[in-house]
């Protein structure tokens, strides 16, 4: 496969395990070569897991997805995105309550903002506006922020520990 298909993403929509996870449960061989957890958007070099936790370092907990775009592309990730998680809770996703847990985009390329503009207005209209809710999610200017990988352990958190924490609103909501 050439490296010129290969393109990097980073979401954040709640608890990274369950972001990782069900990108790689519908993406796995369509696309998806990589994913792991970790931290961005924060104001701490190399934060760790508990200092995250605190909600002090400004860091959300995030995927970072490497894909083939001849086989997946990044509005297709972004809208997925958008239906894996409630875009209209601000700071959190269901219990899971904090800047940590917050809804953000994070684009490596101009490229990439304009599309998850684009796709947010579209899923909006589409979705939200006939529920009268309002998507909340940040789209951070491109490029994106330093991105450090979590600890060992939690990556591939739920295949190693399937019957460990799901986030209730990691699901395919339509």
């Amino acid at each position: 496969m050439s490296s010129a298909t290969t393109e990097v993403a980073t979401f954040a929509n709640g608890c990274f395990w369950g972001t990782e996870h069900l990108y790689r449960k519908y993406f796995g061989g369509k696309g998806l070569l990589d994913a792991k957890v970790g931290y961005i958007g924060g104001n701490k070099p190399n934060p760790t897991y508990r200092e995250v936790c605190t909600g002090k370092t400004g860091h959300a907990e995030a995927a970072q997805l490497s894909f083939d775009t001849s086989k997946v592309s990044y509005a297709e990730l972004v809208e997925f995105f958008y239906r894996t998680h409630d875009p209209t809770q601000w700071e959190g996703q269901g219990p899971d309550i904090g800047p940590q847990y917050r809804s953000a985009l994070f684009p490596h390329t101009a490229e990439q903002e304009a599309t998850a503009r684009r796709v947010t207005e579209q899923v909006q209209a589409k979705h939200f506006d006939p529920k009268g809710m309002r998507i909340v999610t940040t789209i951070e200017r491109a490029p994106v922020s330093d991105f450090f990988e979590a600890e060992p352990y939690h990556q591939e958190y739920i295949i190693n520990n399937p019957n460990g924490y799901h986030c209730p609103t990691h699901r395919l909501w339509w």
